[in-house]
Formats: structure tokens, sequence, C-alpha cells
């Protein structure tokens, strides 16, 4: 059980099947990721020091493109994770209540995926693939590097919370965002959801 210990994970996973779908689709579905088997996480990637606690600033995608600031998120009284504003399109964020990227557990990263305007900061998540690389940077002036060991979509009326948000015995990210169909009025049916491990330390 992580720093933060069961009742903070009871909240976030009550709301695990109701993060992002906000937004109006703009006439085409964002990439799907393709199916796939997970890569096999013991298999000789590097295996870095845990980090210590460190406020993460920035989240960086090479292979997407993706450079985008990162904003501190905490969870509503009604236990859904908060998500960054509507409007910003290069902007994502973490969730302050999880250990942070780099330390023992899972650290979570949201982002939107388009609104009226068209696509936003993760709008190509599904796109990414095995083994690709993401990083964060932290304001100890580290930069925690990770390669992506899953992806998946997940309808969230049957959101595995535990299975994407349960704490780890290394350090672990989530990059979270919209997926599956849309429905004009109640929004996206799914969320995609990238599974990376540690694996570095700049």
């Amino acid at each position: 059980m992580g720093i933060f210990g069961l009742g903070w994970k009871t909240a976030v996973f009550a709301a695990g099947a109701a993060l992002l779908w906000t937004g109006v689709h703009s006439g085409q579905l964002p990439p799907q990721p393709a199916a796939g088997s997970e890569i096999d996480i013991a298999d000789g990637w590097p295996k870095p020091a845990p980090l210590a606690r460190a406020v993460p600033t920035r989240v960086e995608i090479p292979s997407l493109g993706v450079n985008a600031p990162l904003m501190s998120l905490g969870v509503s009284d009604s236990g859904e994770l908060e998500v960054p504003p509507a409007g910003k399109t290069n902007l994502a964020g973490w969730d302050r209540e999880a250990v942070t990227p780099g330390q023992v557990g899972t650290a979570v990263v949201v982002g939107h995926v388009d609104d009226e305007r068209g696509p936003s900061v993760f709008y190509g998540l599904g796109s990414i693939t095995r083994g690709q690389t993401i990083r964060i940077d932290r304001a100890d002036g580290r930069t925690a590097e990770f390669r992506v060991y899953k992806v998946e979509v997940l309808d969230r009326d049957d959101f595995p919370a535990e299975r994407v948000y349960g704490d780890r015995d290394r350090a672990e990210l989530r990059l979270i965002t919209c997926g599956g169909s849309f429905h004009r009025g109640s929004g996206y049916t799914a969320n995609v959801v990238v599974f990376a491990r540690h694996t570095a330390t700049r």
C-alpha cells in the first residue's frame, strides 16, 4: 500500500471510470492502440534506483511530438480526479495524491484528447507503441525516463481501477486520456491507458 494508504486509493478507484470523457468530438475518432500482448517487464530493461518525491513539471513523448507542461491535480469531494482546464490544448496534469514519477509506486498523468476546436495534448496517445519512451521532467532537475510496455482501451463503465492505479514494487507511470467510441451528449465510452516503467534517470 502506498504512502497515501487505502483511503486515497478507494477515492481514485471510484473515479477511474469517469476520467477524461468530457469535450466535444470534432468529427474523427483519435488513434486507438493496436492489439498486442504485454511485454515481459522483466525482459532485461534497465532498473534504475527509485527517486525521492519531487514535483513533475513537464511530460515529453518524442515519438508523438508531445512536449507539455504539467499542472497539479487533486481528487474532488465526489472522489473524481480533476482534469486540466478545457481549452488548454498543450497542458497535462499529474495526480498529486499519488507518487511522483520515479518514486516506487504508480504515478498518474492525464490529459485531454480533444475539444470542440480539435486535437489536444494526448490526441495521439492511442498510437504509441510498446518500447517507446516517455520523459518526465522534475523540479529537482532530474528527468525520469519510462518505457512503454502496454497500451489498452478500457471501458469507463467497467474500469479496472486497481490494475491501473494499484501500488507496484517498482516505479511505474500511467498516461490516461479518452478513447473508445464517442456519443454526443455523453462523451467517450473508454479511456486509453499507457502502462510504462522507469528505465533511466537523466
